[in-house]
Order: C-alpha cells, then structure tokens, then sequence
C-alpha cells in the first residue's frame, strides 16, 4: 500500500470518526438503537454542499449542517418519546423520511464541489502555505476531532451529561429521582445526529462532492469503528473513550484500504468482508474468556500433576 493510500485512509478515518462519536452517544451512552445516522449523516453533506456553491463561507455552511442534524435528532426523539414508537422504528422512519428532505434541499441527486468552489479544506490549505488540499484535509480531521471531544468531555462532565449518562445506564432508577429521561433522550439523540451531520458535510468537502445515497452503509462504519476501538482500547474510561473510538475508525479505514490494494479482492465484496470483521470483533471476548478458561484448566492440571 502505497503513501498516498495511507495517508487517504488516515484522512478518511478522522473525518469519519466524528460520526462514529455520534454513533457512540446513541448506541453507548444512550442505549438507544438509532438508525437515524443514515439519513442525518447526508443530511449534514445536503446542507452543506449547496450553501458552499451558493458563496456561503464553508465555516458557516459546516456549522449549519451540524444544526440541522440536531434537528433530525429531535424529531426521532419526538417520534419515540412523544408517539412512543420504539426506537429502532423512530430511526428507520426519520432515516426515510430524510432522503426526500436530502433531495428537496439539493434539488438534484449529486452536487459538485470542484472547481470555482471553496472548501474548509481549501481555506486551511492558503492558511498553511498552499499546503496539498489532501494534507489540509487531514489538519482540518485533527481539529474537528480535538474540538468534538473536548466539547463532549465538557458537556458530559455537567450534571446534565451525567443525567444523559445514567438514563442509558438504568433509566427507572434516573425516573425515579425526578429526571425527565424523555428530556434527556431527546437532547442524547440530538448532539449524536449532531455528531454526524458535522461527519457528513466535512466528508463531503474532502471528496468534493455530496451524494444523496452517500449515507448507504454509515451505522455498519459508525459501529465497525467504535467495536474496533473497544477490542483494541479496553479502556473504560469516560474520556479515553472518545479517543479510543477516533483510534477505531481510523484503523478501520486503514484495513479497508489494505483489503481494497489486494489484486483479486473485488471493491463490491467489502461489505461481506466488514460484516465479517464486525462479527469476529464482536466474538472476540467470547474467544478470549474461553481461552483464559481453557488456560487455566491447563495450568491447574500441571500443578495438580506436579503434586
């Protein structure tokens, strides 16, 4: 794999890890199965996208997407909390209704970020010197990472937070002392779909494009990312998770690009292949309680034989 493909595979990682962050608040720290991520993750390209090409500054577009995907948060929290339909179905009904609203703002099925528009990576490249726009890509992946995390360690370090954190723990237990778990449902789901609005439109900028079926696949990659990040990083610290979650999706992008270099691997075979890697990663502790058991029986029987 050459240096180029890396350092695509390492940019692609970063970009995408704020929406595994997002997929992290819902599924982790929520404990609710949203599918929503695949309609608000387009949602953030759609809004972007056509703002930039309108002559909206790219900084101010990006925030806007991030704000409509809290919206799109909102609603499956309203759907869920209000209707009291259950979760997976709120998701699966925000996500398809969104393809239509994606469409509607775009107006057409693919927009076009190439020439006479400017990206957030455009912008950063004339800051640094004309640097590659690629490089800039990657600067701006390091920024938006730092500057979610930090923003969700402070956010769950409030008591807010820490009542968002105990809802998903054990929600009759928070219901019992007085905390609104619907309230703070609604609020998980909207800084998650958030999280990945922001993923979208950044992704978006870096491929120069925004595709309204560019969100096909997105929970698979959020949720590769973050059991990745939890096999390799068992931290379970509240903070070095986050990280650990960025440290996942990068080392997922970086095993799709090794599996895409090899000659006679088929680009349409990867989903198989990440289906595959998600199932093993999600075994893994399975196979290692099972080998520290056999382990044991084996060092127990040498010492009672030794005896």
């Amino acid at each position: 794999m050459s240096l180029n493909v890396l350092l695509q595979a390492v940019n692609l990682g970063l970009l995408w890890s704020v929406m595994a962050l997002g997929v992290f608040i819902t599924f982790r720290i929520l404990n609710f199965a949203d599918l929503t991520v695949e309609g608000s993750f387009v949602l953030g390209a759609a809004i972007a996208a056509p703002l930039i090409v309108a002559g909206v500054p790219p900084i101010v577009a990006t925030l806007l997407a991030l704000v409509f995907g809290a919206a799109a948060g909102l609603i499956t929290g309203f759907l869920h909390t209000v209707l009291k339909i259950p979760p997976l179905l709120s998701g699966i009904l925000t996500m398809t209704g969104l393809f239509s609203i994606n469409l509607r703002i775009m107006g057409v099925a693919n927009i076009s970020l190439g020439r006479g528009t400017t990206t957030l990576m455009d912008q950063v490249s004339g800051l640094l010197g004309g640097i590659p726009v690629r490089n800039a890509s990657i600067v701006v992946g390091f920024i938006a990472v730092f500057i979610v995390i930090m923003l969700l360690r402070l956010f769950f370090n409030t008591e807010l937070g820490y009542a968002i954190r105990a809802t998903g723990d054990n929600e009759p237990m928070v219901r019992a002392q007085g905390v609104n778990t619907n309230r703070m449902k609604v609020i998980g789901l909207m800084a998650g779909n958030a999280c990945v609005a922001l993923s979208g439109a950044l992704v978006a900028q870096t491929q120069g494009f925004a595709d309204v079926n560019m969100g096909v696949g997105t929970i698979v990659t959020g949720l590769a990312a973050l059991i990745i990040g939890e096999v390799i990083f068992r931290d379970k610290n509240n903070y070095r998770v986050f990280v650990s979650v960025v440290f996942g999706a990068v080392i997922f992008f970086v095993i799709r690009a090794l599996v895409l270099s090899i000659p006679w691997m088929d680009a349409n075979d990867f989903r198989l292949f990440t289906a595959a890697m998600i199932a093993f990663a999600l075994a893994l502790p399975m196979f290692r309680s099972k080998f520290n058991i056999c382990l044991k029986k084996a060092v127990l029987g040498k010492n009672g034989g030794d005896e």
